[in-house]
């Protein structure tokens, strides 16, 4: 009997490294194994130490194979930091068949003249994403193939990424003898959990708050129409309570996960002055921390309000500004801070809601494991083994350079 399919998702971020294996049951997938070890030679979301990040992915990877008895070769991962952007463009050919239908080849042509556009040498195109098809003038059309006209034109968005820490990402990874499924950008991962078609369908923003950056995905009638990372996270709130306080960032961090919250409750007047005056005593080795509720709103809530305001100038950049029928979906480990979703819906004007990971059976109801539960669904929805899944996009130098390396 052969033994149930497995994938496997991987995580790599700045704060620490998740690893998640699921395998097949009947038509559902869950979890077989899981580890979370920290993370080491990541700066912003990006790899700089390709040793350090090494080292850590094969111990993760080793005590995860012990963990669910099972050797794995390969591995879905994402990519993050702020050099992932993406930026329109569009491409025309003619129809190249007699009669005028529109083939495979004639879509895969339109897209790949998408790609000639002028960027930095040393930036790459990572992937595209039609946004529509225009035959003869004929505006709105997502699904060209089999349709007939004379002139074909595609209007995409192209994702890019700094071509260096791509490769220092993929060398780390396949330095721990591990074999590459696909990269995926890690808010896209994120969505594959979170979000759901109907979201997508009437346009939604995924708002994924890492510890050293913050991811947003906008997307409408199903597809990305925009996608931005910001240098900041949930680090820097810790940061900022470890400057406010004067303590250390540990002790900064306990306390922003015992005590920390976006505002005060909503209470009568008596318990709201009761909470702004009332002290919180935290006791470090030798010392003791006093502080008032309302002196950690005044420290965290400038943060949150100083990112939800960057997710607010890229919505005006779209246009789309308080105009998101599905709202805005918060995610990721900075998620789980006390009423972020309040603040937000606040500031954004959207109705909002906590995205946690949905789809795979025994999984933690955590937003901090979105993006390692979507690189798992990434290989579902890409047929299941982990690897027999080639690199999608046309990444030929990428993967030219990656087969001197895969054996």
């Amino acid at each position: 009997m052969a033994r149930p399919s497995i994938i496997t998702g991987l995580d790599i971020g700045t704060h620490s490294i998740k690893a998640l294996v699921a395998q097949k049951k009947g038509s559902d997938w869950e979890v077989l194994s899981y580890a979370e070890v920290p993370s080491f030679g990541l700066r912003k979301g990006s790899v700089f130490s390709v040793e350090e990040t090494s080292k850590n992915v094969q111990i993760i990877m080793s005590g995860i194979e012990k963990d669910c008895n099972r050797r794995i070769s390969s591995v879905f991962v994402n990519i993050g930091g702020s050099h992932l952007y993406v930026t329109p463009s569009d491409g025309i050919i003619s129809v190249s068949r007699a009669d005028q239908r529109i083939s495979k080849e004639d879509v895969d042509r339109v897209l790949q003249a998408t790609r000639a556009i002028n960027i930095p040498s040393n930036e790459e195109v990572l992937d595209v994403f039609p946004r529509e098809y225009i035959i003869d003038d004929q505006k709105g059309i997502k699904q060209p193939e089999d349709l007939t006209g004379v002139r074909l034109e595609a209007k995409v968005l192209l994702l890019c990424v700094f071509s260096p820490y791509f490769i220092n990402l993929t060398q780390a990874v396949l330095n721990a003898k591990i074999q590459i499924n696909d990269v995926v950008p890690s808010p896209l991962a994120a969505a594959n959990a979170v979000l759901t078609p109907q979201q997508k369908e009437l346009g939604v923003a995924l708002l994924d708050i890492g510890a050293a950056t913050t991811s947003l995905a906008v997307f409408e009638e199903g597809d990305l129409i925009h996608m931005a990372i910001f240098p900041i996270g949930s680090a820097n709130i810790t940061n900022d309570i470890a400057i406010g306080l004067k303590t250390e960032v540990p002790i900064a961090e306990s306390i922003k996960k015992q005590h920390g919250t976006c505002m005060v409750a909503k209470t009568s007047s008596a318990d709201k002055k009761d909470q702004t005056k009332k002290k919180i005593e935290v006791f470090d080795k030798s010392d003791s921390l006093n502080f008032t509720k309302k002196n950690l709103v005044d420290i965290i809530e400038p943060r949150v309000s100083e990112i939800l305001d960057l997710v607010q100038k890229e919505l005006k950049k779209i246009n789309r500004q308080e105009l998101l029928p599905g709202g805005i979906v918060i995610t990721g480990g900075g998620a789980k801070l006390p009423r972020i979703k309040d603040l937000a819906r606040d500031t954004l004007k959207l109705s909002c809601e906590i995205g946690r990971p949905q789809g795979i059976i025994g999984l933690q109801d955590d937003p901090a494991l979105a993006t390692v539960a979507g690189l798992v669904l990434e290989g579902v929805d890409s047929g299941g083994d982990g690897g027999k899944v080639d690199i999608k996009g046309g990444w030929a130098k990428f993967k030219k350079w990656l087969k001197n390396f895969i054996p």
